[in-house]
């Protein structure tokens, strides 16, 4: 989703742009079962979205508004947010992201600067003296200004750059879980916390619902070895009341919570963004979201270096995006860091303050309007 978005933003400002993929998305079939990795696009995202190019390809698939966010631990104090306080029609959509990813590639013919290989994969770079040459497993040779590393968390491009990073796995792991329930669609998603992790909903198209599991990475892979019947008995018996025990479970999928965030986000001719930059808890969902800023702060500082005639590949360049994202990434890491922390224990004391805490954050005012806005990334 990153990279695609990437090749069409810095092919709007004229460049010419290689895209190196090992598979393409799979067409869209309103007959397919809906994926189980799914993605919560804020309202941000989307104008990022509506400017590529892709946003009414995409709306055209399947998706879900999402118009209110509910968080609670203990019954009665919860914190709740929702669209008309910003008077605002929805805070955004759940997506699948294979179905972001395909409305984005269908955008891509229409640029005669952007290539696509596919598929190929990198089978080598070397540095040259104004860029990096990549080689192809396809025997193709590409000479780049500039390498946008948007391979995700493993990222080739960074390790190859000599990109370190810090970080930590949680010991948790995260299943998401897919439902057909008789309840007509949702429009809210919302989240409990427990000591072993949250319990969480958020909505999917027509009568589906996607359901999200936190617990340790033992507990995890012996749900995903249940039959469909025995699992719907374990959500019954560990979910919260809120769910609907009218469903049927129809899909899984599940994978290990990490915390990554690169020592920098360039080097000469190269930029890493996404999740080969940084992988978030993925408690407020967040994860692409950021992504997509960092897209568009890239695309923002190659933009002003044109009209004023620098070199928009030189390291002061690719210095203002890092300054754009570093801080803002780093506030969200950090911040998903303590509401995890924060949550992961049954100490009396501490469980009353924080619920104490969501009470006090669910009165409507400026600051939970402040709050809400930067979630959205509209500010």
């Amino acid at each position: 989703m990153v990279g695609a978005a990437t090749a069409i933003g810095l092919a709007q400002l004229g460049l010419s742009i290689a895209v190196v993929e090992s598979r393409q998305p799979q067409a869209y079939d309103p007959d397919q079962p809906i994926d189980v990795r799914v993605s919560a696009i804020s309202v941000a995202s989307e104008n990022l979205l509506a400017r590529l190019g892709a946003l009414d390809s995409l709306w055209q698939m399947r998706s879900v508004p999402y118009r209110g966010l509910e968080t609670w631990e203990m019954d009665g104090f919860i914190t709740q947010f929702a669209a008309q306080q910003l008077n605002m029609s929805h805070l955004g959509h759940i997506v699948e992201n294979r179905l972001v990813q395909l409305a984005l590639w269908q955008q891509f013919c229409q640029y005669d600067n952007l290539h696509c290989y596919c598929p190929a994969k990198v089978a080598r770079l070397v540095r040259a003296t104004n860029g990096i040459e990549v080689s192809l497993d396809n025997g193709q040779v590409l000479d780049a200004r500039l390498l946008v590393g948007a391979d995700g968390a493993n990222s080739m491009v960074r390790q190859w750059a000599g990109i370190g990073v810090t970080g930590w796995d949680y010991r948790q792991a995260c299943m998401l879980i897919n439902i057909a329930t008789e309840a007509d669609e949702q429009d809210v998603t919302w989240q409990q916390f427990t000591p072993k992790g949250p319990r969480s909903l958020l909505p999917l198209p027509g009568k589906n619902a996607s359901l999200v599991w936190y617990d340790d990475a033992h507990t995890i892979r012996d749900l995903m070895q249940l039959s469909n019947k025995q699992l719907k008995q374990a959500i019954d018996q560990h979910f919260p009341e809120r769910l609907d025990r009218n469903f049927e479970v129809v899909e899984r999928g599940s994978f290990p919570l990490t915390r990554r965030h690169a020592k920098q986000y360039h080097k000469d001719h190269l930029v890493i963004l996404g999740d080969a930059a940084h992988t978030i808890n993925p408690l407020a969902g967040q994860g692409v979201n950021l992504g997509f800023k960092d897209v568009d702060a890239l695309i923002q500082v190659i933009a002003a270096a044109q009209q004023s005639e620098h070199h928009w590949w030189s390291k002061p360049v690719l210095q203002q995006y890092q300054r754009k994202r570093w801080f803002d990434n780093q506030l969200m890491m950090t911040g998903m860091d303590l509401f995890y922390a924060g949550f992961s224990n049954d100490l009396l004391p501490l469980k009353l303050v924080r619920n104490v805490g969501l009470k006090l954050a669910n009165y409507n005012n400026p600051v939970k309007q402040q709050v809400l806005k930067y979630a959205l990334g509209l500010q």
